[in-house]
């Protein structure tokens, strides 16, 4: 497992900075965050921030059959899962993005599932749905509205920052995707 840790200096310089989206076609859902942190921009992984829940979640609610690293978002391919963000660009608080931001990051996300068709988007972060989508009443949970014909579930944030749930709820919420 990576160990590596990026300075101060290089949190600085991944201002801005983008990480590659984990997708494929044909996925059973693709995991939608608001955008990349600082750490995670410069480690150029996803949700690789420590004190991050995303990797431990996923896999007490049983998508992957281990917990698996940041280092190792690819591999969530390999369980029907895929990685993406609202908006591309690493800011070190999500209050940073502009909600022009948040909705162009939405037209470029219904093309992606256009694209590659997956089973579910399951958007992580309740506040960045409501504002990309225009919809201030939505709660979190399956949506009845769609996204390019595909299903919509709104998940809690895992950010460590989101004290509102915990790791056993977290687990919990995510499994019911599942279905």
């Amino acid at each position: 497992m990576n160990t590596w840790r990026p300075s101060p200096k290089e949190l600085r310089a991944a201002r801005d900075k983008t990480i590659p989206d984990v997708i494929t076609g044909g996925l059973d859902v693709i995991f939608c965050g608001i955008n990349p942190s600082l750490y995670s921009a410069a480690v150029g992984h996803h949700f690789a921030r420590p004190g991050n829940r995303f990797w431990p979640t996923l896999h007490g609610a049983a998508y992957t059959d281990r917990l698996l690293s940041p280092f190792e978002d690819r591999l969530l391919l390999d369980f029907g899962c895929g990685l993406t963000n609202m908006a591309a660009r690493a800011t070190a608080r999500a209050d940073e993005l502009s909600v022009d931001e948040l909705e162009d990051g939405a037209h470029k996300l219904e093309k992606k599932l256009k694209q590659h068709r997956p089973g579910c988007i399951a958007f992580l972060g309740i506040t960045a749905y409501r504002s990309a989508f225009g919809r201030p009443k939505a709660v979190i949970g399956r949506q009845k509205e769609r996204i390019a014909d595909i299903p919509v579930s709104v998940l809690p944030n895992p950010s460590g920052l989101n004290a509102h749930y915990q790791l056993p709820e977290l687990v919990s919420l995510y499994r019911e995707l599942r279905g």
